[in-house]
């Protein structure tokens, strides 16, 4: 079948070499795609937020299934535009993409199916939000309601801190995201991802994984849209994965089917493991970045075959996802400035000597000048090796980084850090 994969970034990266392996992949377009998409992909010049353009191309080009990357098409309701005419496509439409469009609707959806999460308090004006404000033990979460690129929360240490999150919030800071907000208790413990799929009635796990926000080593520094990851995360045991199954995951998939917005595609769970138990902290609706290069990287399969049988409600009847036994590890290659004003255009080279040994560098944020591929964006490359242990992953994966050339950019130095420290001892 024809394929159309919207997205430009390193997810649409790795999701592409998946999708171009699969047997039942006859020809895959990207739209828009980037330098390294297309070596796997056709890439056309079409915006991942233009839904009309997008439509006329599955049109004129016999689309049979579409894979949507990021979220803003999903919101948008590109997956109902799609289903209208006919054509199958993996991702949630409009209304259950609301799971991660508006953190309030998930948050009451939790109240209402009783899955286990944050308390929280909306409010849809800073004087209502600094009123609720006072209910609340510091540290507190501050949290844009809208889609804000991973960066519309803040854990504010003081009250000073939380009000003028506030008020930055409503000032605009966050763009639309922040004409509402979810005020939140502070959960303590170990955060992990967790990923299922789903045709909206039938749901099957599709592993977990460790992001790194922090800009900084330590996790220390502003937040970030994801500086690395590794996978499976071995703090999510076999029990702990059970539980988030039966307690938020089926949960979740049942309600909104009861409520008649059935969700179809992935769902990207993040969790904190407290002392009470998982509780969620928030859904994505697509596949987390960089978490989905590591998940790419074990996954052993008919990529388009499975997440074709979600979109075709057909996922019981299909092969349960098998992953290779090794970790995966990915390092994010920034460029400097980021996750501020990156600075752009500046040039990469021996890429190709990085990938020696099984490594895989993913474009994230590239563009070609003057046939030279150069920074395009905040995170630049996201360079990604597995090994028998996290620790012989992470040293693969830095050895390659240390063999590009990208003198405008940065990266953490200790992704995997809390598991690598767990196997020393």
């Amino acid at each position: 079948m024809n394929i159309l994969l919207v997205g430009s970034g390193g997810r649409e990266h790795a999701l592409a070499w998946q999708l171009a392996q699969s047997a039942s992949c006859d020809k895959l377009y990207a739209a828009p795609g980037n330098p390294g998409i297309e070596i796997h992909a056709e890439c056309v010049p079409v915006a991942a937020d233009d839904l009309d353009g997008l439509i006329a191309f599955v049109r004129a080009h016999a689309i049979a299934f579409v894979v949507v990357g990021p979220e803003a098409p999903l919101v948008a309701g590109l997956a109902d535009r799609l289903r209208a005419i006919g054509v199958a496509v993996f991702g949630p439409g409009a209304a259950a993409a609301r799971l991660e469009g508006s953190k309030g609707f998930t948050k009451d959806l939790c109240a209402r199916a009783g899955i286990p999460t944050a308390a929280y308090v909306r409010a849809t004006s800073a004087e209502e939000a600094h009123a609720v404000l006072e209910g609340f033990t510091i540290p507190v979460v501050i949290k844009a309601d809208g889609l804000a690129a991973g960066k519309g929360v803040i854990i504010a240490e003081t009250r000073e801190a939380a009000a003028t999150a506030i008020d930055d919030m409503f000032a605009g800071a966050f763009g639309g995201a922040g004409a509402e907000v979810v005020i939140e208790e502070f959960l303590t413990g170990e955060e992990a991802s967790f990923f299922a799929l789903t045709d909206g009635g039938h749901v099957v796990a599709f592993g977990s994984a460790q992001d790194h926000k922090r800009v900084g080593d330590g996790d220390t520094g502003p937040n970030t849209g994801g500086m690395g990851a590794y996978c499976p995360a071995p703090v999510l045991t076999h029990e702990i994965e059970a539980q988030v199954m039966d307690r938020i995951i089926r949960p979740t998939v049942a309600t909104l089917a009861a409520e008649g917005t059935p969700y179809v595609g992935v769902l990207f769970a993040g969790l904190m493991l407290t002392g009470e138990g998982p509780k969620l902290i928030e859904y994505n609706c697509r596949f987390g970045d960089p978490e989905c290069q590591v998940l790419m990287m074990r996954f052993a399969g008919d990529f388009a075959g499975l997440l074709h049988a979600a979109a075709t409600g057909t996922l019981a009847d299909a092969q349960p996802p098998v992953f290779a036994q090794d970790f995966a590890l990915t390092v994010v290659m920034a460029a400097n400035g980021y996750p501020g004003a990156p600075e752009k255009g500046g040039a990469i080279r021996r890429i190709a000597d990085a990938e020696a040994g099984g490594v895989r560098v993913f474009h994230a944020g590239t563009a070609r000048a003057d046939g030279t591929i150069v920074a395009a964006g905040g995170r630049v490359l996201n360079v990604t090796a597995t090994g028998k242990s996290v620790t012989e992953a992470q040293a693969r994966a830095y050895a390659a980084v240390d063999r590009i050339d990208f003198p405008t950019g940065f990266c953490r130095r200790d992704i995997g850090w809390r598991e690598v420290a767990r196997e020393a001892k």
